[in-house]
Parts: C-alpha cells; sequence; structure tokens
C-alpha cells in the first residue's frame, strides 16, 4: 500500500497517480478541451515573450553576435529535457507536470523541493514578464498616442515609481480569464500565440532587408565566458516549455499530443529565436541591440525610418508578453492543483468549481501572490535564482526518467526518450554546466531557498500527505489494476 512502512521513500506509483487524478478519464473535475493545435499554441504562448522581446537586448550584452550560438546551446539543454518531458508526459498524463515525475520516480520529499522550485520558476517568470509588459506598454503609447504613464505608476520603488499598475492589471486580466474556464483560456492564447509569431516573422523580414554580414564580426567579442554567459541569460527565453505537461488533465488524447507539442514547440522557438537575434544584429549591429530596452522596435524604426513598423512590432509584443502571463499562470495553478490534492499545501488550492470547471479559488490566490512582487519590484535580482530553480527541476525530470526505466520497465509509454540513457545523461550534465554559470552568489541564495523549502515540508507536508494518511479509494485501486 502507499502509506505503508514498506514505502521509506514515500513513492507513488505513476497508475496511481493517473487513477488518483482522472488523467485517463475526466481529470478531477476538470474538462478536456485542448486539442494538439491548442496544446502547441499554448507552450509557444508560455515560452515567446519577454525573453525575445526584452532578454534579447541582455543576452546580446553578453555574448555579442555569438548569442546565436547561446541560443542553440540554451535550446539543447531544452531539448534534451524536451525528450525526458515527452516521456513521462505521455505515460503519465496529470496536472503536476515535473513535480508528479519526481513524485514516481524520486519519492515525495524531492516532489516536494520539485514544487517548491516550480513555485519559484513560475512565480518569478509571471511577475517579471508582468514588468516587462508595462515597459511595452508604455512603448506603444508611446508609438501611437506620443505619451507614455506617469513613471508613479508604472514602475516599482527600485525604478523611480511608487507602484506597476499595468503589471498588476495584466495579472488580474489573466486570472480572470483562466476562472472563466480553460477552453476560453485556450482560444485566447491561441489567438495570441499566432498574432506574435506573425509579427516575428514580419519583423525577420523587414531586419533582413538591411542585413550586412559585417555586423556579425567581431562574432564572439567576450569569448566563450561570454557565450557561456549569454547562453545562462538566453535560457530564461525559453523557460516555460514544461507548462504543456500541465495540461494533462485537460488535454485531448495527452499520451499522444502532450509529447507531440513538446517537442514541436521546441523546435520551433529555437529556430525563431536564432533567426531573430540573426536578423536584429545583421540589421543594425550588436552594440545598437545590447542593453537597449524594446530592441526589436528600435532595429524596425532604424530599417525603417519610421515609426509605424516599431509600432506594430511594440503592438505585438504587447500581446506576446499578455500570452505568456495567461500560460504560465495556467501551468502554476494546475501544480498547486496537484500538490493540493496530495496534502502538501493546503487543500483551498485543489478545490475546482464545478461551474467553470477551474480552481478558482487558488488562481485568485495566485494572482494576488504574483501580482505583489510585479507592482512593487523589477525582480533583476532574483532572475538567476528563477534559473537556477528551473534548471534544477530539470535535471530532476531526466533523472526521474531514468528511475522510472528500472522501476516501472512494463509502464505505457507514448514516446520514448532516443539513445537512452545518454540523452538524459546528458540533459543532466548540461543543465549542471548552465547552474554553475548562474555564479557563486546565486548558489547561496539557490541553497537558503532550498532549506526553507525542507523546513515548510517538515513542518507541513509530511505531516499531511494523503500518501500516508488516506487509505487508497476502491475506485482508485481499479483504475489502478486496470491500468497495470
Amino acid at each position: 500500500m502507499p502509506g505503508s512502512t514498506a514505502n521509506p521513500f514515500r513513492i507513488k506509483s505513476p497508475q496511481l497517480l493517473v487513477a488518483q487524478s482522472g488523467g485517463d478519464l475526466e481529470g478531477h473535475g476538470l474538462r478536456r478541451h485542448m486539442g494538439l493545435f491548442q496544446l502547441i499554441c499554448f507552450g509557444v504562448g508560455a515560452i515567446v515573450g519577454t525573453g525575445i522581446f526584452v532578454g534579447l537586448s541582455d543576452s546580446v550584452a553578453q555574448a555579442g553576435p555569438a548569442v546565436v550560438v547561446s541560443f542553440v546551446l540554451a535550446a539543447l539543454t531544452c531539448v534534451l529535457t524536451a525528450f525526458a518531458f515527452a516521456e513521462l508526459g505521455g505515460a503519465i498524463p496529470v496536472s503536476g507536470s515535473s513535480y508528479s515525475f519526481a513524485y514516481a520516480g524520486l519519492g515525495e520529499r524531492v516532489a516536494f523541493l520539485v514544487g517548491w522550485c516550480l513555485l519559484l520558476e513560475y512565480g518569478v517568470s509571471v511577475s517579471a514578464v508582468a514588468v516587462g509588459w508595462s515597459q511595452y506598454v508604455n512603448e506603444l503609447l508611446r508609438h501611437l498616442l506620443g505619451l507614455q504613464l506617469p513613471a508613479e505608476l508604472s514602475a516599482g520603488p527600485g525604478d523611480g515609481g511608487v507602484i506597476n499598475l499595468p503589471a498588476v492589471i495584466v495579472i488580474a486580466l489573466a486570472s480572470l480569464l483562466l476562472v472563466r474556464g480553460v477552453r476560453e483560456s485556450a482560444r485566447a492564447t491561441a489567438a495570441m500565440a499566432v498574432l506574435k509569431l506573425a509579427v516575428l516573422v514580419a519583423f525577420c523580414a523587414i531586419a533582413f532587408t538591411a542585413f550586412r554580414h559585417g555586423r556579425l564580426t567581431p562574432f564572439a567579442p567576450a569569448g566563450l565566458g561570454g557565450i557561456g554567459a549569454g547562453t545562462t541569460a538566453a535560457f530564461f527565453s525559453y523557460i516555460g516549455f514544461d507548462a504543456i505537461t500541465t495540461a494533462g488533465e485537460e488535454a485531448k488524447n495527452p499520451r499522444r499530443n502532450i509529447p507531440i507539442a513538446i517537442l514541436v514547440c521546441i523546435g520551433l522557438v529555437t529556430l525563431l529565436y536564432c533567426t531573430v537575434a540573426l536578423a536584429a544584429i545583421g540589421a543594425v549591429g550588436g552594440a545598437e541591440v545590447g542593453g537597449r530596452s524594446a530592441a526589436l522596435s528600435h532595429v524596425v524604426d532604424r530599417v525603417t525610418g519610421s515609426a509605424v513598423g516599431g509600432g506594430v512590432i511594440t503592438f505585438g509584443a504587447v500581446v506576446a508578453i499578455a500570452s505568456v502571463v495567461l500560460a504560465v499562470m495556467y501551468g502554476q495553478t494546475r501544480i498547486l492543483m496537484s500538490m493540493s490534492r496530495d496534502g502538501l499545501i493546503p487543500r483551498v488550492f485543489e478545490r475546482v468549481s464545478p461551474k467553470t470547471s477551474t480552481p478558482v479559488t487558488g488562481t485568485l490566490i495566485t494572482a494576488v501572490v504574483f501580482a505583489v512582487p510585479a507592482a512593487f519590484s523589477s525582480l533583476d535580482a532574483v532572475v538567476n535564482l528563477c534559473t537556477i530553480g528551473t534548471l534544477a527541476t530539470m535535471a530532476v525530470v531526466n533523472i526521474a526518467v531514468i528511475a522510472l526505466r528500472r522501476r516501472e520497465p512494463g509502464l505505457a509509454r507514448s514516446f520514448r526518450v532516443p539513445l537512452y540513457p545518454v540523452v538524459p545523461l546528458l540533459g543532466v550534465c548540461f543543465c549542471g554546466y548552465l547552474m554553475y554559470e548562474t555564479g557563486w552568489t546565486t548558489w547561496v541564495q539557490f541553497a537558503a531557498f532550498l532549506t526553507i523549502g525542507c523546513l515548510v515540508y517538515a513542518a507541513y507536508g509530511r505531516r499531511n500527505s494523503r500518501l500516508v494518511n488516506d487509505s487508497v479509494t476502491p475506485d482508485a485501486t481499479a483504475v489502478e489494476a486496470r491500468a497495470v
């Protein structure tokens, strides 16, 4: 039995995870509205946003034209781990994503810390993205009306303002849409994903008209060190692809569609990022792209000699960044729902409204928690902490693939990691390298963050775990038996 002393690591079997969530049926009061196209758009919506529209300039400042190599290295890290997510997402189609995969592969203690890191990953990324959205709203107002919001209402105290009101507004709008239902959220995300892809393709078409090979030299002005630092900065641009697996209980045919959506998204986004970076630098030079806010708008303005094109790019950025807030908040609420369902956090997060089939209360609480740092902080100081936490969870997912291949060789897998075990081991190594590149101060912060997580688990999660305190229901046992 799951709660017996024979299970000292508190490992929950994949079959039990699927059974208790209703992963092969209608998941835990949720409804299956997301097909393959919606899942791909959801993944694009979660990934493409601040990282390319705002963060590109930071990556270029570190690596110069070699930022293309940085994007490829960051993508390679994600691709290696994407195989692991694809295998586990197809085999364990539940809303918990990395948290649930760690629970099945490595046990409850590791799973809780993974969930703890996901709170950091999604929380910081949503809040930071909302801050970036505020910057582009101001840029859009400047293009359209020649106006800007007062600094007091568009920046936090650390940036010379009082409150970042646009950041709060975009989080509030995303939460209201999520509360209405997954069908509405999926449609909105799909529309925004298509629009921002069209805008980025248009940007490339414009920028390449001014492309000059000479602007790509020197290619790597800061050498390998600059490329490594640029890779760490570029990795933030890929955060969010794992959110696809949080739709495991609301996706149609998840065992087939989730692996396909993950791999398509990573390939599409990598091609897009490298093309955009190459076009931007080739059009105006690395010096004009690096360290400049709203860099893509600036490039179009320079190439066309008009503010109209830049205004279109800015509008695309506003839409793109809003879609990231929506998609990542969705993923966070589903992970919290899974942790709550297991008893590791308060039960309020698992409650699903019978009217909307969404975790209404958990979504609203999440929105408030995310809005506070977005309103009053730029979050620059914790972006590296978010990156190292994300890389740690990705490393755990690769290890979980290996653990489950050994423990559950007969588990139904709609996709298998190629070249096993070389690929997951390489995934762990690449994650470790990028974690090393974040610097020792980030490691100290991360150690302190994990220590707090261990204390929270010991004080609440360990005592309230349903794996130990609750017996398996007859229905769950029956579904588990059928799944074996």
